[in-house]
């Protein structure tokens, strides 16, 4: 953080602008033009550093990106595709999880608890440059939500995964009522964070009609709930999941006012293209310090085995509610498989794993190698794939399910 001077701050986000124009006109993903520049950066001789460091991707720009996501989810739907979303972010979650751990305990000996580190860490998506996708290039509005949303409370799962790992790590009390006590806490504490900070907050804005003040409370939501959660550690993740839900539906009922509203969503907008500008210029620049080549043959394996894991936990979770309602045709399937990119929470855990896990820093090199395969050849794909699986809107139209 000491070396992120205001300097640097400066000509990142100059390079990030550059970088926004000339992916729109070159039509490519706006997270590979960043991660290009941030290794071209770190390969100048400029003297620039380029820190990338847990804290700095939990408590700095993991709230606004949760929080911007959040707010424009529209709950009548998201509650109407919940038990979809919980199956994939639960079972999902652990047959991904469990399957790149078995592989790399098997067939990159790494000890079992280094093997489910990485297994949990991996199995947290980040489908920026998706999202980004979906909107230039207008996707049917259910297939936008599920992977939004199936993208926020994965990575809540997975840090609560991570924490109960860091249990047995440290040699915490870790017996079955001990885990599933936590379980609960991380879980329960996390939602009621995100209410407790958020609720009071929205009603304090309902007082006023300055669209300033609108804005500056909602800042307080997001960093306040994900603070309090993680003070008490719980989920900090779902707590500003929790908040974002509450303020883009309750708060754009009433609370904030019609002038706040789309001040509040241009604000977040905005600060949503910094957080994620940062995030990526920042993995360039660590790509470029990674020892990629020392572990090739293991980055190879747990890239493969992080695809097999995603492919687990979406195409038989899904078949299972075939029967359903919530069926999902099997375009939405692909696009959620392909679409499981890896990107700054898997980082982030990776960063911070514990210092008593023996591959540690094979596990973060590895990790660093899966992120950027999927933003390069994942990323890079994904307008094919979605014009090739015909998924855009033929005339973009106001959903009903909106948020009012």
């Amino acid at each position: 953080m000491e070396a992120f001077d205001v300097t640097t701050l400066g000509l990142l986000l100059f390079v990030a602008s550059l970088v926004a124009m000339a992916t729109h006109r070159l039509k490519l993903p706006y997270s590979v033009g960043l991660v290009t520049a941030g290794i071209i950066l770190a390969l100048l001789p400029l003297g620039i550093a380029l820190p990338l460091t847990p804290d700095l991707i939990f408590f700095v720009f993991l709230p606004p990106l949760v929080f911007e996501a959040a707010i424009q989810i529209p709950w009548k739907p998201f509650r109407r595709e919940l038990p979809l979303l919980v199956a994939l972010v639960t079972l999902g979650v652990i047959l991904a999880a469990g399957l790149v751990a078995v592989g790399m305990h098997w067939a990159a000996g790494w000890s079992w608890l280094g093997a489910a580190f990485f297994g949990v860490l991996i199995a947290a998506t980040d489908p920026v440059s998706v999202i980004a996708a979906f909107k230039s290039m207008h996707v049917e509005s259910r297939l936008h939500l599920l992977v939004e949303s199936e993208s926020l409370l994965n990575d809540g799962v997975a840090a609560v995964a991570f924490a109960i790992l860091v249990m047995f790590a440290t040699g915490e009390e870790a017996g079955a009522a001990a885990v599933g006590i936590r379980l609960v806490e991380t879980i329960v504490g996390g939602i009621a964070a995100g209410a407790i900070v958020a609720l009071p907050l929205i009603l304090i804005a309902g007082r006023t009609s300055d669209r300033l003040i609108e804005v500056t409370l909602t800042m307080l939501v997001a960093y306040g709930s994900f603070l309090l959660a993680e003070h008490f550690h719980c989920s900090g993740v779902l707590a500003t999941l929790t908040a974002g839900l509450i303020v883009g539906n309750y708060g754009f009922l009433g609370s904030i006012s019609d002038d706040g509203r789309p001040a509040v969503l241009n604000h977040w907008e905005y600060v949503a293209f910094l957080a994620n500008s940062l995030i990526f210029i920042l993995i360039g620049g660590r790509e470029v310090e990674m020892h990629i080549w020392d572990v090739i043959e293991a980055a190879a394996l747990a890239t493969l085995l992080a695809l097999a894991g995603r492919a687990v936990a979406v195409y038989p979770v899904m078949a299972s509610f075939a029967g359903s309602a919530l069926r999902v045709p099997w375009k939405y399937k692909h696009i959620l498989f392909w679409g499981g990119l890896r990107g700054a929470l898997a980082l982030a855990l990776a960063l911070a794993l514990p210092a008593s896990v023996v591959e540690r820093e094979t596990i973060i090199t590895v990790a660093f190698a899966v992120v950027a395969f999927s933003i390069f050849v994942q990323g890079l794909t994904m307008p094919w794939l979605i014009n090739k699986l015909d998924l855009r809107v033929k005339t973009v139209a106001k959903s009903e399910d909106s948020p009012a």
